[in-house]
C-alpha cells in the first residue's frame, strides 16, 4: 500500500508531503451527486441533481440549506456531514446578528465553515468532512458564491460545480457563462449543466434548485412549474 499507515490519521503528513485523510474525503465528494452555483448580476442560483427513490416524497429537496434568510447552501458528497456545517452556520449566522445587529456577509460564512473543517485536519480521533459545499447568497456587497472543501480551502467563484463529473460540468460552464445573462439563463444553464451527459437537455425531473435574488435578498426554492419553464431556454448552450 503506497501510503505505508500515513493515512492512519489526519494528523500526519507522509514523506511526500500529502494527508491522505484530506485526500480520501476530497475523493467522497467527487463521488458526490453534482451541485452547482451561478451568480448572476440579478442574484444567484444553487442547484443540485437529486434522483429520489420511486416511493420517496420528491418535492424535499436533501442537497440543498437555507442558511439565513439571504444565504444557501448547495452540498456534494456526505450529506450528513453537510447537514451538520449548515447548522453550525446557521448558529453563527444568528450569533453575528445578535452581536453587530447587522445580516452576516457571505464571504464571512463561507470562511467560518473553512475554519471549521480545517479543525478536523488538525487532531487525531477525528475525520475530516467528507463533504464540499456551495454557499451563495446576496449581502451588502453583493452577490457571491463561495466554495469550502475537506482540506479548509474556501474560494470564490462566478460560476462553479461540485460532485461527480464536475470537470466535464465546469468546462461547459466556462463556455456559455457570461457575467451579464440574466437570472432565467442562469437557472436554464444549471439545468443544461445538470443534463449534460443525458439526451434530453430540457429534463428537470433530477434537478432541485433555489435562489437569492438581489431585489428581494431572500433565499427561495424554485417550483417544479417554474423549473419546466426555465429549462424551455436549456437547449440553447451547447457542450461543443
Amino acid at each position: 500500500m503506497a501510503s505505508r499507515g500515513y493515512d492512519m490519521t489526519p494528523t500526519m503528513y507522509s514523506p511526500d508531503g500529502r494527508i491522505y485523510q484530506v485526500e480520501y474525503a476530497i475523493e467522497t465528494v467527487k463521488r458526490g451527486t453534482l451541485a452547482l452555483g451561478i451568480k448572476t448580476n440579478q442574484g444567484v442560483i444553487m442547484a443540485v441533481e437529486e434522483k429520489p427513490r420511486a416511493l420517496q416524497t420528491s418535492n424535499v429537496t436533501q442537497k440543498i440549506f437555507q442558511v439565513d434568510f439571504h444565504i444557501g447552501v448547495a452540498a456534494a458528497g456526505y450529506i450528513p456531514d453537510a447537514r451538520v456545517q449548515v447548522d453550525n452556520a446557521r448558529l453563527f449566522s444568528q450569533g453575528n446578528k445578535m452581536t453587530y445587529d447587522e445580516a452576516v456577509e457571505v464571504g464571512t460564512v463561507a470562511k467560518h465553515l473553512a475554519d471549521q473543517s480545517h479543525q478536523f485536519t488538525q487532531y487525531s480521533g477525528v475525520r475530516p468532512n467528507g463533504v464540499a459545499l456551495i454557499i451563495a447568497g446576496v449581502d451588502q456587497k453583493g452577490e457571491s458564491i463561495y466554495v469550502t472543501d475537506p482540506s479548509g480551502t474556501f474560494v470564490q467563484y462566478a460560476a462553479i460545480a461540485i460532485g461527480a463529473g464536475s470537470e466535464d460540468v465546469n468546462a461547459f460552464l466556462e463556455k456559455n457563462y457570461k457575467e451579464d445573462m440574466s437570472l432565467e439563463d442562469a437557472a436554464a444553464l444549471a439545468i443544461a449543466a445538470i443534463n449534460l451527459k443525458a439526451e434530453q437537455k430540457e429534463g428537470t425531473e433530477n434537478v432541485k434548485m433555489a435562489k437569492v435574488t438581489s431585489e428581494k435578498k431572500v433565499f427561495e426554492k424554485i417550483s417544479e412549474s417554474d423549473l419546466k419553464n426555465y429549462s424551455q431556454n436549456a437547449s440553447k448552450f451547447t457542450a461543443e
